[in-house]
């Protein structure tokens, strides 16, 4: 099975697999119980939590570790909103975000929040000055990916945070696309959400970092083992692994990813197929095209050795269009026909230029 579907999940690094082996097999303490064994299994989800907070370059915060990025993001715009909604009603969000930020802030909606969902243009990127007509002195908060998880575009995330400071909000910047592999801009951002799973770490845990003095109200509420702002019971093992996985995070990461991109596009960029989303503004190791006219269901059938997708994970089930490639100004027929291929750390460019002849031959061959 040749693997190209990093936008999905990534593959578990080897070094994160084998610091997490400890802490699953022989010390089973709680890391919240006072007793000798407890105190050691929380020095461990100190120490991974400092890794984390050093590989995004934050300062000035306190990172909470969480059960992943939808939980993550739930909690910064809820808890946000919750927090400000007496003064400030209005959440502003944009229209290609991720399912848990646009769902999240549809219930807003139903609890009384003014949602504003900005559109992008055929490029994917939201426009400024519909930004700036937004986002306004009645903003609790603002809420923008920072790298498409289906298209890969990389959006303005610094000047909306701008916008958002300066009306007295604040940015929420859910950066799991994006942590490792472009810049986070974290001076502009006041809470970030990150996700081990994207980053060759184990699945099961994310993290939110919030600026001093921007807390979020809970949103879980138990224990209050996060700092008094997050409930539950921490697995050591999963924060060792997003630890060791952040910190093997490097600019060689993006290398790879440039020099497979430019290997995908030589294929996937011939007579036929048309990119998705904006060329430049887009993090490299997410290709998502589409043939007019293709079986994207057919497709992925004949080409069963080969792990790619239709659009995002979390949606696959849903048997709707991608919402992403909609918004994008695409017909209900054009976004069917779409593909998106992610490659990272472990392709190996001859098994892509493999897999992706055997695409291309596919597509090709139902026309």
């Amino acid at each position: 099975m040749t693997y190209l579907d990093y936008q999905a999940t990534t593959p578990l690094a080897p070094e994160a697999f084998e610091a997490m082996l400890p802490w699953l097999r022989d010390s089973h303490a709680n890391p919240h119980s006072p007793h000798r064994e407890g105190r050691r299994a929380k020095a461990a989800v100190e120490v991974a939590r400092g890794q984390v907070e050093a590989a995004m370059g934050t300062t000035g915060g306190r990172l909470f570790f969480t059960s992943g990025a939808t939980e993550a993001a739930n909690w910064a715009i809820a808890g946000t909103f919750d927090r400000l909604r007496a003064g400030r009603p209005k959440v502003v969000t944009i229209a290609t975000e991720h399912a848990c930020v646009l769902d999240t802030v549809q219930a807003l909606a139903a609890r009384g929040a003014e949602v504003i969902v900005l559109p992008v243009g055929a490029d994917g990127l939201v426009d400024r000055e519909a930004a700036a007509a937004a986002i306004d002195d009645r903003t609790a908060i603002v809420a923008a990916m920072l790298v498409n998880n289906e298209i890969g575009v990389v959006q303005p995330v610094a000047w909306l945070g701008e916008l958002a400071r300066a009306a007295g909000a604040v940015m929420f910047c859910d950066a799991v696309q994006g942590f490792g592999r472009v810049d986070v801009p974290h001076d502009a951002c006041d809470l970030i959400a990150v996700s081990a799973h994207k980053v060759y770490g184990p699945k099961g845990i994310g993290a939110l970092w919030v600026r001093d003095g921007v807390e979020p109200a809970a949103i879980l509420h138990g224990g209050g083992q996060e700092g008094g702002l997050r409930s539950g019971t921490l697995s050591p093992a999963l924060c060792v692994g997003f630890g060791v996985a952040a910190t093997l995070l490097s600019p060689e990461d993006r290398g790879q990813a440039e020099r497979l991109w430019e290997v995908a596009r030589a294929i996937m960029g011939a007579p036929g197929w048309v990119l998705n989303g904006a060329e430049d503004a887009r993090w490299h190791g997410n290709l998502n095209v589409r043939m007019d006219g293709l079986d994207v269901a057919r497709l992925m059938s004949e080409c069963r050795t080969i792990a790619f997708s239709a659009g995002s994970a979390c949606s696959s089930g849903s048997g709707r269009s991608s919402h992403v490639l909609r918004a994008l100004g695409l017909s209900e027929r054009e976004a069917r026909s779409s593909v998106r291929i992610g490659f990272g750390r472990y392709t190996q460019e001859e098994e892509l230029v493999t897999a992706l002849q055997a695409i291309d031959r596919a597509a090709r061959g139902q026309r």
